[in-house]
This record gives C-alpha cells, sequence and structure tokens, in this order.
C-alpha cells in the first residue's frame, strides 16, 4: 500500500468522546468517505491484499461494507454480494442463509444473512469491511459461506484492531492497525 493512503487515512481519522454517559471512544472514519483520493485508492488497496487467491466474490456487512464492498469488488473485476443484519425486524423475501456472531465488541449478538442464490460452492468469497476488533462479524460471514459451499479466502479490511493471534486465524489483512490511530 503506498505510505500515502496510509498517512492520509490516519490523518482522516479522529476519535470522538461522546460524554460523561459513554466508556469508550467513538471512531469517526467520516473523512474517509469524503476524501476523493482516499476514495479512489481505497478499493485497488484492499483488492491488492487478496488479489494472489483469486477471489470470485466479495461480501460486506451492512452499513459501512455496503460502500467498501463495491470499491474492492470493482478493482477485482468480480461480483459483489451484500450481507444483512436482522435486527429482529427484517425479513428478506426469499431464502438467506444466516448466521448469528458471537458477542462482538460492544457485547451484541447479530445475525448476518446472505441470500442463497448469489452464493455456491464455485465461490471463492474475500470477506471486506473497515474495522476488525473481536471478530465477530468475519466469523458469523465465513459461517454463511461455508453453509453455501462457498470458500471463504480472508478478510481485508481498513483496520484491524484485534489480537494479532486472532487476526492470523481469521485471515484479516488490513491497511492499518489499530495503533496507527491512536488511543
Amino acid at each position: 500500500m503506498p505510505a500515502e493512503l496510509s498517512k492520509r487515512l490516519a490523518d482522516q481519522f479522529r476519535w470522538i468522546d461522546p460524554g460523561p454517559a459513554s466508556t469508550h471512544l467513538v471512531s469517526d472514519m467520516s473523512g474517509w468517505w469524503r476524501d476523493p483520493e482516499i476514495l479512489a485508492e481505497i478499493g485497488p488497496a484492499l483488492a491488492a491484499l487478496f488479489r494472489p487467491e483469486h477471489p470470485t466474490l466479495v461480501i460486506a456487512p451492512e452499513v459501512t461494507g455496503l460502500m467498501l464492498g463495491p470499491l474492492v469488488a470493482t478493482a477485482l473485476g468480480v461480483g459483489f454480494l451484500p450481507a444483512y443484519k436482522n435486527t429482529g425486524d427484517r425479513r428478506i423475501a426469499e431464502p438467506t442463509t444466516w448466521a448469528t456472531t458471537p458477542t462482538d465488541y460492544r457485547g451484541r449478538r447479530l445475525a448476518l444473512g446472505v441470500r442463497d442464490r448469489h452464493l455456491g460452492p464455485e465461490d471463492r468469497v474475500l470477506v471486506v469491511d473497515d474495522w476488525v476488533a473481536s471478530g465477530a462479524q468475519v466469523r458469523a460471514l465465513y459461517q454463511v459461506v461455508t453453509a453455501r459451499g462457498g470458500t471463504p479466502l480472508g478478510t481485508a479490511a481498513i483496520v484491524a484492531d484485534c489480537p494479532l493471534d486472532l487476526a492470523r486465524e481469521l485471515r484479516v489483512r488490513s491497511l492499518l492497525d489499530g495503533r496507527d490511530l491512536g488511543p
């Protein structure tokens, strides 16, 4: 990855203190989406992390993944498939494979689902996300891919803010490490 992109990502990132009622700072990545140079470079940079593995499909969880996933898929010349989060009130009117996450960094469990007709045994899947902290969503998406007969190749993330052994286990490759962004 060009050093300029790494620096630009770090420069456009902010931690926000939401006030005394909160126990942690909140990440603000909005500067990434506002910067046209980042938008032009982020898809190819993330794609380059897994290009040698020849993915045939990119899957990314909503919400931020719906912006990132198509950028990476376009750079790889493959299709994109959104992974939906079931918040309890969502109904998808066609067969969908779901997996529930282990507890994430906020203590939540989410259900992530992908429409069955778009994912099959021939697919070599690259998961894409902006931030990997606990690996909960990555694990759930790997379960969905495997349940549909596909092969999860790994995860390309902007930031890996997880223990190194977890990143190795889940095959997470990133443009930045959480320590690159301060607190």
